[in-house]
């Protein structure tokens, strides 16, 4: 008996549009794809949705540097994060934008019915204030020393290490990030929310949501401590949505960028009017809606965000399911070691379908950190997607069209081994609803070791060789392709290029679950071509060098930064500064920062890369004098060796300012 439709709401959590996407991030997307992609495969009415975290003061301070409006930092930004994503088959229903007429209507909604509840009141609060920057600080742009753990380093609003949440005022030598220095208090009249009224509720939801142990162990904690209300104002400047009946005060990002779930379906359903929103979200609603989210925002979605939703009469998640962080190499990612890995960079050398089966060979229901190993990930990706599972295809297709005029038989060879295949189904059906999909890729991965065996066992390119056989041949070669058939059905929502291609070597146009456990008979199909092609070591030691690239421009951090070392005199004498000649400039292929410098040095000459590309036309530095570190240790690159650093300063882009001596300086001049 089939099962009834569920109706389901899927969101991830929003990227934030001042930054591209990363291998940190694609965690999420994937994890959540995969889970949207399997219920619709199921048959099920799974509504998939994202946008842009559009607003804060992260996106105003970036929009002021690169001189542009946040609106238009925000347009390009996502931009850029939705092709990426979607290159990485991330499938959104609707990728809409924070900063929206839809968000700005729900979150004018929310906030009216949560003032006439009796659930906002506003109260005067010190707050820290950058006198060099002539503006508040937003909690994450304040650091210092956990006030309970006395970790170093931590932001305003909770400590990384711990756990512990706090306020910037709490914070031990606290710093502005902006600017170096230390903020002043300045009182300020704020909106809060009643977040500690909303305990028996948020209980209540919390046996509902049926949430994973990993996050009722934290909210354990956080009622242990007690709940605290919400600020959810922030003072002008302030990109963000202006909070009706005043004139310098807005909802705080966290306030409009949950009801961006909402505002992105509300979006879709006035496309659509297949969808109804108060379907989906009214009280009472009996559809299905699930956030995916990583760790670090349990606390955002799991008490303030239910609590928000019931308090303005509206539906709260039937669940939230949490994530861990990405390490590479076991260590986090890192830009001096090359592994903080772009999306873009990771695009331009390797098959998205890669990345995605070794995301889902580790993924669990829980929050524990997930490491992406470079060499497991080659030899995973080599054994099971390419020794494996095309593998099955490759030995058996290339006989059908040979000898069968591309037509496979009427019957199996083995109809048990066939229904085992499909009897498996609910199995691996099971681990991915649960989101286990590192156990649904050992069974799939298990079938596929069954199906080569059984290949290994037939021989059909031994009974090839004997007209009298080729009917067996024929048989064998229809059972092996029926059996990577099925597999690939198991794994089209981890490999949906890849079901793709399959499908397009079947000669099919789509695939349900139940396709899985139908033989496909007397079937033309395609001649084959090669799906996938083994990871090369080199295709790694790229990526990892062109994600070093962005360490050859030196960043400006303000003198007084924590985290800026100290070096002693000595230290800094042993630094061979020169002044140098630009004898030619030229841009480097395949470099999207880099310009390769011709320099004189006095007493010979150097090749030099530098990230200066967007802010200098090669043409217009010739002749220039720069300064050079040149006792730095000559490093190799993809383009060739660069031997030495000239100096800039600057915050990026087209704002590099190269550091050049006063007139009458010569080449190989040493600096003092």
């Amino acid at each position: 008996m089939t099962a009834p439709q569920r109706k389901i709401f899927v969101s991830s959590a929003l990227p934030y549009a001042n930054g591209a996407i990363h291998m940190g991030h694609l965690v999420e997307y994937l994890q959540s794809d995969i889970w949207s992609r399997f219920q619709k495969l199921r048959g099920h009415r799974c509504t998939y949705v994202c946008a842009a975290d559009a607003h804060g003061t992260p996106i105003m301070v970036k929009a002021r540097e690169e001189k542009i409006t946040p609106e238009q930092l925000v347009s390009r930004v996502s931009k850029e994060q939705l092709e990426d994503l979607r290159a990485f088959g991330v499938a959104f229903d609707n990728f809409h934008s924070t900063h929206s007429a839809e968000n700005e209507e729900l979150v004018g909604r929310i906030y009216t019915a949560l003032r006439e509840a009796g659930h906002i009141y506003t109260k005067s609060i010190e707050q820290a204030f950058d006198e060099k920057e002539k503006m508040f600080l937003p909690d994450r742009f304040v650091r210092g020393t956990c006030p309970r753990c006395k970790s170093e380093d931590q932001y305003g609003d909770a400590c990384e290490v711990c756990g512990a949440t706090y306020t910037p005022h709490d914070l031990i030598a606290p710093v502005s990030v902006l600017s170096g220095t230390t903020p002043v208090w300045r009182k300020s009249e704020h909106y809060f929310f009643r977040l500690s009224a909303f305990g028996t509720q948020l209980r209540q939801w919390m046996t509902r949501a049926s949430l994973h142990q990993n996050i009722t162990s934290k909210l354990e904690e956080w009622f242990e401590a007690g709940l605290q209300d919400w600020d959810i104002s922030r003072d002008a400047p302030y990109f963000g949505f202006l909070i009706p009946g005043t004139k310098d005060k807005y909802f705080y990002v966290w306030l409009d960028a949950p009801i961006g779930y909402l505002a992105s379906f509300l979006h879709l359903c006035r496309q659509r009017p297949d969808l109804d929103f108060d379907e989906y979200w009214a009280s009472g609603a009996n559809t299905e809606a699930y956030h995916f989210i990583g760790k670090d925002i349990v606390y955002f979605h799991t008490l303030f965000w239910p609590a928000v939703l019931a308090g303005s009469g509206l539906r709260q998640p039937t669940s939230v399911f949490a994530h861990g962080f990405l390490t590479i190499n076991g260590k986090k990612m890192s830009k001096s070691r090359g592994t903080f890995i772009n999306a873009r960079t990771y695009l331009r050398h390797l098959d998205p379908n890669y990345l995605r089966y070794y995301y889902a060979a580790k993924l669990g229901p829980g929050m524990d950190d997930i490491d992406l190993s470079l060499d497991d990930f080659a030899a995973r990706v080599n054994a099971d997607l390419v020794g494996k599972l095309v593998n099955i295809a490759s030995r058996c297709a290339g006989f059908i069209s040979r000898n069968f005029s591309g037509r496979m038989s009427a019957t199996l060879d083995d109809q048990d081994l066939f229904d085992r295949f499909a009897g498996a189904s609910e199995q691996i059906a099971a681990h991915y609803e649960e989101r286990e999909y590192s156990k649904a890729m050992r069974v799939i991965m298990s079938l596929a070791d069954e199906a080569n065996r059984y290949i290994e066992q037939k021989k059909p390119w031994l009974l090839a060789r004997d007209p009298a056989q080729l009917a067996d041949v024929q048989t064998i070669c229809t059972q092996g392709l029926n059996l990577f058939r099925t597999l690939m059905i198991y794994l089209s929502p981890v490999l949906p290029s890849l079901a793709e291609k399959s499908r397009a070597l079947f000669r099919e146009k789509a695939w349900t679950w139940q396709s899985a456990a139908e033989p496909l008979l007397n079937h033309a199909i395609n001649d084959y071509e090669p799906l996938l092609v083994r990871v090369e070591p080199a295709q790694l030691e790229r990526i990892i060098e062109e994600s070093r690239e962005s360490t050859n421009v030196p960043i400006d951090v303000p003198a007084n930064n924590p985290e800026t070392p100290q070096i002693s005199i000595d230290e800094f004498s042993r630094i061979d500064l020169r002044v140098a000649k630009i004898l030619k400039a030229e841009a480097v292929e395949g470099a999207d920062k880099l310009l390769q410098l011709t320099l004189d040095i006095g007493d010979g000459t150097r090749k030099v890369f530098a990230g200066i590309k967007s802010a200098y036309e090669p043409s217009a530095l010739t002749g220039r004098f720069v300064v050079l570190v040149a006792n730095l240790e000559p490093r190799k690159m993809r383009f060739g060796t660069s031997e030495g650093m000239v100096l800039a300063a600057g915050p990026g882009g087209k704002d590099i300012f190269l550091v050049s001596p006063d007139s009458g300086a010569q080449a190989g001049m040493r600096v003092k």
